[in-house]
């Protein structure tokens, strides 16, 4: 194998401390997620949009990469690694992953009402009346629902070069992203405690950390 294409979602950042974008509640952090995670919810209150971001980001702060992200950024010195993730943290790149697409956008990034000027604000606020070069208010660099996922056709490019694909810690229920697997016929590998009913996906039935060392005992050492 020369390339190991990783497909991850909230499971692997939950070990870290980080909230899961939808819990079984409907909520996260309290809030109704189409009321923080929605391009509406923007244009209607954007003052609730950006404290609920402002927060996001101090928490993330607070927060390391867990076992499993550095396990992945470690393999990197035996093969390939590019990750595709559907989290907007930066805990991939915080333990040494240098190949990594976020589809849903960056937490520690802000950008105009159109996304075309993006700047990193590290784990700063973004206040209203804060404005981009182009005199529009600065949002977070966030991909809400009602909005089209710009990186999904590299992402799918990725997996279709792929020799063997990885996903960790997502249910597969978030569209488009869960599409991703259509795009490969190498074998698919799948670390998550809530297995699905799927034949065509090897099940590690396992928390991100423990799911990734039984991966790298079984599949990589083999």
């Amino acid at each position: 194998m020369k390339h190991l294409v990783v497909f991850t979602g909230a499971g692997i950042s939950a070990e870290s401390g980080i909230s899961t974008f939808r819990d079984s509640d409907g909520l996260w952090e309290n809030y109704d997620v189409r009321q923080v995670a929605h391009i509406d919810s923007w244009r209607n209150n954007k003052a609730l949009m950006l404290d609920f971001y402002n927060q996001r980001r101090k928490q993330l702060q607070q927060v390391k990469p867990n076992e499993a992200h550095l396990i992945l950024a470690e393999l990197e010195k035996y093969v390939k690694v590019s990750i595709i993730t559907q989290n907007v943290d930066n805990l991939h790149e915080q333990a040494g992953s240098s190949n990594v697409i976020h589809l849903h956008g960056e937490l520690t990034k802000a950008c105009n009402e159109n996304k075309t000027e993006v700047i990193d604000i590290a784990y700063n606020d973004i206040n209203l009346g804060d404005k981009a070069s182009d005199g529009s208010q600065l949002r977070p660099f966030i991909v809400w629902f009602g909005e089209q996922v710009p990186m999904m056709k590299k992402a799918e490019n990725v997996v279709r070069s792929a020799d063997m694909l990885l996903v960790i810690g997502t249910s597969l229920q978030v569209y488009p992203a869960a599409n991703l697997i259509d795009f490969t016929d190498k074998p698919i590998y799948l670390i998550d405690p809530q297995p699905i009913n799927r034949s065509d996906i090897t099940i590690i039935p396992a928390k991100a950390s423990e799911g990734m060392k039984l991966f790298v005992d079984r599949f990589m050492n083999s």
